[in-house]
């Protein structure tokens, strides 16, 4: 099984692209893990004017194909202003110009963190309406607040009440795989 996770930030010190890499890793025993990030697929801001002087960027077209090679994405989504960050707002807008179905039916594990106490909980929820628009099947999702508190890189997440959570989804997910 292909597995793709990202952190869907564009910080060279993001707490997202942490998360998601140390769940991808959870998932590594017999599959192929692939984790990137949003730095490698940069684009332009996108405009519909832009798409009709110069077409779709090959950055875009290599994210949709990492996309397209997985059977499983994991996303740890970042959030700004209570959305998504920019980079993957651009970064998802020019995707679905070229596949609106970019998820194709794919199974996502979504996640959020944040250093607050709400944990991303508001672009969780607006990933949640969006994403099954664009085909995904969501199967499992896990929002950890605080994430100084209550992660630890080799531990992973420290509270114990939220990493009984935590095991719960992924157990969800692994039985929906």
């Amino acid at each position: 099984m292909n597995i793709l996770a990202f952190g869907a930030s564009h910080s060279k010190s993001s707490i997202n692209q942490q998360f998601a890499s140390y769940v991808a890793q959870l998932f590594s025993a017999g599959n192929q893990v692939s984790v990137i990030k949003l730095t490698d697929f940069d684009a332009p801001v996108y405009t519909v004017d832009r798409e009709a002087e110069s077409g779709f960027p090959e950055a875009v077209k290599q994210f949709l194909l990492q996309l397209q090679k997985a059977d499983l994405i994991i996303i740890s989504l970042a959030e700004h202003n209570g959305s998504y960050t920019a980079s993957f707002k651009n970064l998802f807008d020019w995707t679905s110009r070229v596949e609106m179905n970019l998820f194709a039916n794919k199974k996502l594990f979504l996640l959020s963190t944040s250093p607050g106490p709400n944990g991303g909980k508001f672009v969780m929820e607006a990933a949640k309406v969006r994403f099954p628009i664009h085909g995904a099947a969501i199967v499992g999702s896990f929002s950890l607040p605080r994430f100084a508190d209550n992660f630890d890189a080799q531990k992973g997440i420290t509270n114990m009440e939220l990493k009984e959570a935590f095991d719960t989804e992924i157990e969800k997910v692994t039985t929906a795989l």
